[in-house]
């Protein structure tokens, strides 16, 4: 079954992929390793939810921002590669923009691993990972994702 179909079966559709707002390309393939620039919420070209997890956004509402962030990330991998070529996810980065005292942080960065151990199975969806709390993000945005793939052979 495809990526797209999965996703379909989730309710969820691969989104167009976000232009670059800085000197960046969203996607660079190396070998069989792509890896993503960070990804924010952005849907229709706006931050879905701006500010800080824990004051004007919950961690509910981040972590649903945070699956976003992984279905930017996965439209990015797609202008480099097939993404259904893609043989495991390596590793993720989550960053969150959280109150001050707000340490829910891998709750929040959940949204997108679950959501890769959902696409990609147990084996091959599950990644090292980062998950830290920032100080600000840009345009305000409440989390980051980025990511590293590996591609089939």
């Amino acid at each position: 079954m495809s990526i797209k179909d999965k996703l379909a079966e989730l309710g969820l559709t691969l989104p167009t992929a976000a232009a670059p707002v800085a000197a960046y390309v969203p996607a660079v393939n190396s070998g069989n390793l792509v890896f993503t620039a960070g990804q924010l919420p952005v849907v229709d070209g706006k931050i879905v939810i701006a500010g800080k997890v824990g004051q004007e956004v919950t961690p509910e509402q981040a972590k649903d921002m945070a699956q976003i962030c992984a279905l930017n990330a996965l439209a990015a991998i797609s202008l480099v590669a097939d993404i259904d070529q893609i043989h495991r996810v390596v590793r993720v980065g989550g960053f969150v923009n959280g109150a001050p005292g707000f340490t829910a942080i891998p709750a929040v960065v959940n949204g997108a691993s679950e959501l890769f151990i959902k696409l990609f199975g147990e084996v091959n969806g599950k990644h090292a990972r980062t998950a830290v709390r920032v100080a600000e993000l840009p345009l305000n945005a409440p989390v980051e994702v980025e990511m590293i793939v590996e591609l089939k052979s």
